[in-house]
């Protein structure tokens, strides 16, 4: 058996065995922290990108729904002392119906008008969560958000939640690849490459349209409901519109459409300015700089370059033909 055939068979346990060990390369408790929001944001990456990427819906509020997951979870632990599954669900599905009430009449626009709608979306769940202060508590945040607790193990570590983040992560990776690669991905991707086209088919796009916008929106209130349990408080301030932008960043620098580049993506755009944060503001220049150098080097990304990487170690032909022009 050959190298090729041995990468090809191996590679992503090799992957998920370096991500395990992590936390026993990594011991410092906030790099550890890095970690945690770093998978968090790459499920909100994923998301978006299987809303944007896949299907060619391009959203700019998409962080509205990560915070309505969060203040969701936030609310069920607090008040209710909900199970942290039973949080997870629900704020995945708040924000999924938040994102069919959004949805369903968005989607009559089109390109920059749908951004600008969704844009507008966002800043609206912003000053909700800022004015709604009888359940949002305004500006003061909500405070006290308990570990979580599953099997009897409390997760009340970085080390422990970094498992709990891996987790639910793969999942997520499994599910979007799973879909992307069924009669529903297909019809996703129909409607991307050409939404009258798909239609002449006989593929109903506004359906799928909504399919997509529902999915994505769970699955970024699956990241806020994550992220409310790793840092015990939220405020509106985590939910602006700046990090909706940041979300963008991650999933354009990672690749759109690509999950290994999500993934890559975030996690690259996350570490980048705390590993900077010694050099003060000049880290924002940077971190700018960067972000451009990877989209002017890499036109598809953190996710095409490593699908080169990946073409080249398994002897493909596309690798070989990359590898030689790169030459």
């Amino acid at each position: 058996m050959n190298f090729a055939n041995i990468y090809k068979k191996t590679r992503i346990w090799i992957i998920l065995a370096v991500a395990v060990m992590l936390p026993f390369i990594v011991t410092n408790n906030y790099w550890l922290h890095i970690a945690n929001i770093a998978g968090i944001f790459a499920i909100c990456s994923l998301s978006l990108n299987l809303l944007t990427g896949c299907t060619g819906l391009f959203s700019v509020g998409h962080i509205a729904f990560y915070g309505i997951g969060a203040y969701t979870a936030a609310l069920l632990a607090t008040k209710l002392h909900a199970h942290f599954f039973v949080s997870l669900i629900c704020a995945g599905i708040m924000a999924m119906i938040f994102g069919l009430i959004l949805g369903i009449p968005a989607l009559r626009l089109k390109g920059v008008y749908l951004a600008i709608s969704t844009l507008a979306f966002g800043e609206i769940t912003y000053q909700v969560f800022v004015n709604w202060t009888a359940v949002t508590n305004g500006t003061r945040g909500i405070l006290g958000i308990e570990p979580p607790v599953i099997l009897g193990i409390k997760f009340n570590n970085y080390q422990k939640y970094y498992y709990l983040v891996l987790l639910i992560l793969v999942i997520v990776v499994v599910l979007i690849r799973n879909l992307l690669h069924s009669r529903i991905g297909r019809a996703l991707f129909s409607v991307r490459e050409g939404e009258i086209a798909a239609s002449a088919l006989g593929v109903n796009t506004v359906m799928y349209k909504v399919i997509a916008f529902a999915t994505s929106s769970f699955f970024a209130g699956v990241a806020g409901c994550l992220y409310a349990y790793e840092v015990h408080f939220i405020s509106p301030e985590s939910f602006i519109g700046a990090e909706s932008v940041s979300v963008l960043a991650m999933m354009v620098v990672g690749g759109i459409g690509s999950i290994p580049g999500s993934i890559a993506g975030a996690v690259v755009l996350t570490i980048i300015p705390e590993a900077l944060r010694s050099v003060g503001d000049i880290r924002l220049v940077i971190y700018g700089a960067a972000i451009v150098a990877i989209i002017i080097f890499a036109p598809k990304g953190i996710g095409g370059f490593l699908e080169w990487v990946d073409g080249l170690l398994m002897g493909s032909r596309t690798g070989k033909k990359m590898a030689e022009r790169e030459d």
